[in-house]
């Protein structure tokens, strides 16, 4: 299940950041990135040492990652020399079987609703008309993946975060997706574990800087 769920999440990473389609490799998929800090990236869909091995073996250019379903620390002395564990920049893999909700919009805020190459973008504005929060998924037929939920930081602790997946969930079921799958920091998984979303694997952030 978790290699399914990986290369889904990765697959719709690139939809929703509008980066070119995963390129497949013998150990996984290869995205390109092409931003500072993160030219592209290998997501691996199996955490074991042949395969972190291999694709490292393939890096030569500085600031490429790897994305690897297991425990940092276990990944970690898998890795040739030139390369790190950034345990900031690790986090986790989720999902859930989604639910309908029709959340009521939190008062003093209004809800947008937009679609865009096949990403769904959800935005809350305060009354001023000042950005509160926002969120996007990309639906890939019976699976959604969700990304980049943002609460700005003089609106956080009033729901906000919790309602843009909601409308997020409800949006992808009305479009025939059942599954949810998202990539999680520390902060973010609080959130999500609080609406049902389950751990599915850690996910290991590897980084090519010799």
């Amino acid at each position: 299940m978790v290699p399914e769920l990986v290369r889904t999440w990765a697959v719709g990473w690139t939809v929703s950041r509008s980066t070119p389609p995963p390129v497949e490799r013998p150990w996984g998929l290869y995205l390109d990135v092409g931003a500072p800090g993160q030219v592209g990236r290998h997501v691996l869909p199996y955490a074991t040492e042949p395969v972190v091995r291999a694709a490292a073996a393939s890096v030569s250019v500085p600031d490429t990652w790897l994305k690897v379903p297991g425990e940092p620390e276990d990944v970690e002395p898998w890795l040739p020399d030139g390369w790190v564990v950034d345990k900031e920049e690790s986090g986790y893999l989720m999902s859930m079987a989604l639910r309908a909700t029709a959340p009521a919009v939190p008062d003093g805020y209004t809800v947008s609703v937009r679609t865009r190459d096949g990403v769904i973008f959800v935005r809350l504005h305060d009354r001023a008309g000042a950005l509160a929060a926002r969120g996007q998924m990309a639906v890939l037929g019976e699976a959604a993946v969700v990304d980049r939920v943002v609460t700005e930081e003089a609106h956080r602790r009033r729901g906000l975060g919790s309602h843009v997946m909601r409308v997020l969930a409800d949006e992808a079921l009305a479009r025939g997706a059942g599954l949810g799958v998202l990539g999680a920091t520390d902060d973010g998984r609080a959130l999500y574990e609080v609406l049902g979303w389950k751990l599915s694997a850690p996910l290991a952030a590897c980084i090519y800087r010799p």
